[in-house]
């Protein structure tokens, strides 16, 4: 797949009569930020779980590192995301949500949690559960989980949602310090000065179609 992270070749998907991707393709280049805008209800997240297995094309396919989702494997091996609201369990910590998922795939340690935590400027030794949480602090919570194993390629759909000025300006820097990394990025924001601030090249989703703005 050359130097492409993603590579999307004619993908449509339909749930039952209505076809939502209109026959996407893109690639997205390794270690550039790729940003994407659209309405909600445009496609973008139906993309988006197409690209991470969780939904199946109704035709098409998708590649991620050389690989065919589907195919060659169910779910790409080094990707993080964000995409709609983070589900966390309400009656524990972050740094207990976290740990429970880390260990599923036993690739990190508990420091490392604890410093990918703060990171996106939360207190791993906090005790208050996720349920008492600010949207705010439940996005940065999700951030962290999105970029604690170090993944190569990262979708965040939205990751400014709930945010105030400061907490931009941070997360910012942090996908600046990420790209830096050599990280694949795909970014959407409602914000058109978070994508003309951090994207490469900025694609816009409408109506289940995709096309490049820049």
């Amino acid at each position: 797949m050359g130097d492409y992270a993603i590579s999307v070749q004619d993908v449509r998907k339909s749930f039952g009569q209505e076809e939502i991707l209109h026959g996407i393709t893109v690639d997205f280049e390794a270690g550039k930020t790729h940003g994407i805008v659209g309405f909600n209800g445009s496609g973008k997240t139906v993309l988006f779980k197409c690209i991470c297995g969780f939904l199946e094309p109704t035709s098409g396919r998708v590649f991620v590192g050389g690989k065919e989702i589907g195919k060659d494997i169910d779910f790409p091996e080094s990707l993080g995301l964000i995409i709609e609201n983070p589900g966390f369990l309400q009656n524990m910590s972050g740094f207990r949500n976290l740990k429970l998922l880390a260990q599923l795939n036993k690739k990190i340690s508990d420091e490392t949690i604890k410093e990918t935590i703060r990171k996106v400027g939360l207190d791993p030794d906090m005790k208050k559960p996720v349920a008492k949480y600010s949207l705010g602090m439940r996005q940065r919570l999700g951030i962290a989980q999105a970029i604690m194993e170090d993944p190569d390629i990262l979708i965040l759909d939205e990751p400014f949602n709930g945010l105030d000025k400061k907490g931009v300006s941070e997360i910012h820097q942090l996908i600046r310090d990420l790209k830096a990394k050599g990280k694949t990025i795909i970014l959407t924001s409602h914000n058109a000065v978070d994508i003309d601030t951090l994207a490469d090249d900025v694609w816009e989703m409408d109506a289940g179609k995709l096309e490049m703005m820049k």
